[in-house]
C-alpha cells in the first residue's frame, strides 16, 4: 500500500489507546507502520533495481524480527539522549512496551502490502517467491476516508478510531470475497468459451470497488480486460497483441541483460516486443498486470543488445 495508508493505520492504532502504554507510543506506531518502505531508497539506483529489491528484504519474515528490535532501540535511544535531556521530569519510555508496539506496527505493513496485486516476498532473503492478495489497489481512497474519519472522531475518545479499524477490516474482507467470486465467474466464462487458463488475475482498480482488471494467461498468450459487478456481472476480454514468452533467440539474449533480469524477477505477467535495427536488437518488456503499453509505462523497460539482429 501507499505511505498514506500505512501512516493512517499507525496513527489510528495509536488513537485506539495503544499510545497510552508508554511514552513515545504514538511515534513508535506511526514510524513502525511506515518503516519497511525504507527500501524506496532503491529508486536511486534505477526503477529496475527498485522493483527487483523492493517488497523483499524489509518486508519478509526476517524483517519482522530485525526491524522491531532496531526501531525499539532507536526510540529508547532518542528517549534517553534527547527527550529526557530536554525534559528531565518526563516519564521514561518503557522498553518492553515500545518493543510490543514496534512489532504490532511493523506487522501491519507487509500484511497490507500483501493485499494488493504488487505483492510481497514473505520469505526474503531466503526465497524470492512473490505472494499476491489481489484485494486492494496500491492506494485505496475508501480506506483513506474510513481511517481519516476515525482519526477525526478520536477527539471524542477511542470509540471512533476503533470503529474505523473495524469498518476498514470489514471492507477488506468484502474486497477479498469479491476477488474470489470474480475469479470464479471469469474461470466459468473461460470454460464456456473453451479457453484453458493457466493463470488468472482479477486485480482491484483505484477507487472502483466494483471493477477489476483481469489478466488471463493461456498457451496462446494473454487475454486482458475488465470485469464489472454492476449493474450485472460482466466480463470483457481481448487479446494482448504481444508475446508472453521471448519470441526469438535474440530476445532470450536480451532478456539476460541485467536490467531485464531485474525487471523479470518482479514482473508477474511479462510480455515482450522486439525491434530490430542496424547491428542491434531492442527488446521492450512490460507487465500486463499494470499496463498494455510496452513503451511508456512505469511497469515497462527496454534493453538493447548490439551485434545481433532478428532472424529473417
Amino acid at each position: 500500500m501507499d505511505p498514506v495508508t500505512h501512516t493512517l493505520v499507525g496513527a489510528t492504532l495509536a488513537q485506539t489507546g495503544f499510545k497510552r502504554r508508554t511514552a513515545l507510543g504514538a511515534a513508535t506506531l506511526v514510524v513502525g507502520a511506515v518503516l519497511p518502505d525504507i527500501d524506496v531508497l532503491a529508486y536511486f539506483w534505477g526503477s529496475e533495481t527498485a522493483v527487483w529489491f523492493r517488497r523483499g528484504l524489509t518486508h519478509g519474515v526476517l524483517a519482522l524480527i530485525v526491524l522491531p528490535c532496531a526501531l525499539a532501540g532507536l526510540v529508547l535511544l532518542w528517549d534517553r539522549l534527547v527527550r529526557r535531556r530536554l525534559k528531565a521530569e518526563a516519564e521514561p519510555a518503557v522498553g518492553r512496551q515500545v518493543l510490543m508496539l514496534a512489532v504490532m506496527a511493523l506487522a501491519t505493513h507487509p500484511l497490507l502490502d500483501f493485499l494488493n496485486s504488487y505483492g510481497t516476498r514473505w520469505l526474503a532473503p531466503f526465497s524470492q517467491a512473490w505472494s499476491y492478495g489481489d484485494t486492494l489497489f496500491i492506494f485505496d481512497p475508501w480506506v483513506w476516508a474510513i481511517l481519516a474519519a476515525g482519526l477525526w472522531l478520536s477527539r471524542g475518545g477511542m470509540k471512533g478510531p476503533r470503529l474505523a479499524l473495524g469498518v476498514a477490516s470489514g471492507y477488506v474482507v468484502l474486497m477479498a470475497l469479491s476477488n474470489v467470486a470474480a475469479r470464479g465467474v471469469v474461470r466459468q466464462s473461460l470454460r464456456q468459451d473453451g479457453v484453458v487458463a493457466e493463470r488468472i488475475m482479477t486485480a482491484p482498480l483505484a477507487a472502483a470497488p466494483f471493477e477489476r482488471w483481469v489478466v488471463v494467461e493461456s498457451t496462446a498468450g494473454y487475454l486482458v480486460g475488465l470485469f464489472n459487478w454492476l449493474p450485472a456481472p460482466r466480463l470483457e476480454l481481448h487479446e494482448l497483441p504481444y508475446h508472453h514468452e521471448p519470441p526469438s533467440d535474440a530476445a532470450v539474449l536480451a532478456a539476460e541483460e541485467s536490467r531485464a533480469r531485474k525487471f523479470l524477477s518482479w514482473a508477474r505477467f511479462p510480455y515482450y516486443l522486439e525491434e530490430d535495427g542496424p547491428g542491434r536488437h531492442r527488446l521492450h518488456l512490460a507487465d500486463a498486470r499494470y499496463t498494455v503499453d510496452p513503451y511508456g509505462s512505469w511497469a515497462s523497460t527496454s534493453v538493447t543488445v548490439r551485434g545481433v539482429a532478428l532472424p529473417d
